[in-house]
């Protein structure tokens, strides 16, 4: 019994040794390199359309309108938004349609390290990453890296795949209802119109679109740019 309660102390301890280790090598490497690709993208049964951008070479209306979309707060957390948190779980313990609140720094931490779906051990890990990338990359990496490995079509990924396909244009030149148009199907790209939208997402689209000013106004993007 000692001997397999120390056998499994010392593989726990070298498996977090690694763990730790291989996954803080990826964080820092990535802080400068592209992500070549995702687990995501890995398991896509479409051929998958992908093109890595410069931050400045995506318009700053969707760095706004992903924020004012998918977490206003970005700028001011520091990886969690725990006020968002507690109203998603408020809101699913009374049954219905799941809602998420995770942040944007969440979600590219399980885009790019992670795997699809729930489950506590996955959000665990999450948890991790995301505070990991918080503390290496900072905000303007993580929007960077956000909007280019986020699923924005069928087998699209990133920003610029996305606007070459629905817009046949650069994301270097999206106008604001374009871009909201894109935001507001990040959530369900496969399933959510961003050409001719309509119903809610139509009037989703056009509240992001409204929002995309105030974001820009009350300086809600400005970690961005720093």
């Amino acid at each position: 019994m000692r001997r397999s309660l120390s056998f499994l102390l010392r593989f726990t301890a070298k498996f977090l040794v690694w763990f730790f280790g291989i996954s803080l090598a990826l964080i820092v490497l990535f802080k400068f390199v592209p992500v070549p690709i995702t687990a995501t993208m890995v398991m896509d049964e479409n051929s998958v359309t992908k093109d890595w951008e410069s931050l400045d070479n995506i318009d700053p209306n969707l760095i706004a309108a992903v924020i004012a979309a998918e977490d206003s707060k970005f700028c001011t957390h520091t990886g969690f938004d725990t006020e968002a948190i507690e109203k998603a779980l408020e809101y699913n313990a009374k049954g219905g349609r799941i809602r998420g609140g995770s942040t944007i720094s969440q979600q590219t931490a399980k885009n790019v390290f992670l795997w699809q779906g729930g489950g506590y051990f996955r959000k665990g890990l999450e948890a991790y990453f995301a505070f990991a990338i918080e503390k290496i990359w900072g905000k303007r990496r993580i929007m960077e890296v956000y909007l280019n490995v986020a699923e924005t079509g069928i087998g699209t990924y990133g920003a610029e795949a996305g606007a070459q396909r629905y817009f046949g244009k650069s994301a270097a030149r999206l106008s604001p209802i374009e871009a909201a148009r894109m935001a507001a199907a990040l959530p369900l790209p496969k399933k959510r119109a961003v050409v001719s939208p309509s119903g809610w997402l139509a009037r989703h689209g056009n509240t992001i679109r409204s929002r995309i000013g105030v974001v820009q106004r009350d300086g809600l993007s400005a970690c961005v740019y720093d």
